[in-house]
């Protein structure tokens, strides 16, 4: 028996990685593989009658993991520079507007088919379907031109951390009530503060331990301080955004005399061997979440037409706030317009609404049909615009920046 689950192991993983390598050429976001990858399994298994335990409560902790690792290494490739000063606005404004009216929207549509339902428990769960999946949105986007894939990267890692806090924020508090507003701006405030502590003490151990053994230590300490931060109800990936920018930035940072007593030079290399593991480690992580949640998938889940209606309606609600916004901000659409990944984050908010606030409309059917056809979209719209796609051994093309 053990035998056979290491060749499974083994077969599903090589597999995984064939999508991943075949992904520039086929445009099919490996999400979209991996999950049929895994009903595929299901089927296999349930037709020859083997005993499967339950794995449903590894979906959670495969989820966080991943949601850290992808975070991370989306942060360590962005660059902090006075040119992308209008990026980071841009992206940050078109990750959360659209966010918070898709959400409000919804929570009223909750209200008014299901009676006595208060804007607290509705918008708990309406939050879980407005939020764009960095880990989905950024391996897609990863052979756009380097503009869209930072416009990306920054958006969806932002929209993942919005989308938490405002999470967070109306499922533990009361709505309107002024204490509950300020006790989340000092959150914000003490994670930041914290971030910034954590991540110096953890440049410094990297630039300093000297040991066969160096990142695995780094690694869990960064998964120990947002799992901590995160049993206080902080914006924890807010750690992880800010460490993953101060790695991957040390050039931009020598300008501060203090940062000299890191040895910027010296940790450049090691962080270019942390990156490395990361990335590798995104993959395993990724992968086994999106396979695992396409093993649960029941057939009847995904055909499931009480939600179907609901499932289209909120897809076509966010590309039209997107649009809008888009315009707005002077973004060209194309193909950012259909960047609107649903994915790791969603389920993991989904799974974190409690008994007491859930409804009906929303269920494992919706979130999997909005992961699905939210993937379908955003290949379609990759596969339609192919002028943008850069392939790995060019160099950047800044002709194709999305600006009008």
């Amino acid at each position: 028996m053990t035998s056979t689950i290491i060749i499974t192991i083994c077969i599903l993983l090589l597999i995984a990685y064939l999508f991943d390598l075949t992904a520039p050429k086929t445009r099919i976001p490996s999400v979209i593989l991996l999950l049929l990858l895994g009903w595929i399994v299901r089927q296999i298994s349930t037709s020859l009658h083997l005993k499967i335990p339950d794995l449903s409560g590894l979906l959670p902790l495969f989820g966080t993991i991943g949601l850290i690792l992808i975070v991370l290494e989306g942060s360590l490739e962005l660059k902090l520079n006075r040119s992308v000063t209008s990026l980071i606005k841009k992206s940050s404004i078109v990750a959360l507007i659209p966010m918070v009216v898709l959400a409000f929207l919804l929570a009223y549509a909750f209200m008014y088919f299901q009676s006595g339902l208060s804007l607290r428990d509705a918008l708990a769960n309406a939050v879980p379907l407005c939020v764009i999946s960095s880990s989905i949105a950024i391996p897609s986007v990863k052979y756009l031109s380097s503009y869209n894939k930072e416009f990306i990267t920054y958006e969806s890692s932002l929209s993942d951390i919005f989308g938490v806090v405002f999470f967070n924020f109306v499922a533990l508090n009361e709505l309107g009530e002024v204490h509950s507003i300020l006790a989340s701006i000092i959150q914000l405030f003490m994670m930041i503060v914290v971030s910034f502590a954590a991540t110096i003490l953890l440049a410094f151990l990297m630039g300093k331990i000297d040991h066969q053994i160096k990142f695995v230590p780094i690694v869990l300490l960064v998964l120990l301080i947002y799992t901590i931060a995160k049993l206080y109800h902080l914006p924890s990936l807010i750690f992880i955004l800010i460490l993953g920018l101060f790695l991957g930035n040390l050039d931009e940072l020598k300008r501060f005399k203090w940062i000299n007593n890191l040895k910027p030079e010296e940790l450049k290399s090691e962080v270019i061997k942390f990156t490395d593991l990361i990335i590798e480690a995104t993959f395993l992580i990724r992968t086994a979440f999106f396979l695992l949640f396409g093993y649960m998938i029941e057939t009847s889940e995904i055909f499931n037409l009480d939600t179907i209606i609901w499932s289209v309606g909120i897809l076509s609600a966010a590309l039209l706030i997107r649009a809008i916004q888009f315009k707005l901000s002077g973004l060209k659409l194309f193909p950012m317009l259909f960047i609107i990944p649903r994915g790791l984050i969603n389920v993991l908010l989904f799974l974190s609404v409690v008994p007491a606030q859930q409804i009906q409309f929303v269920n494992k059917s919706l979130v999997l049909q909005l992961v699905i056809l939210s993937s379908l979209t955003m290949m379609l719209g990759i596969m339609l615009s192919k002028k943008d796609i850069e392939l790995p051994t060019n160099v950047s093309d800044n002709s194709t920046l999305p600006m009008h």
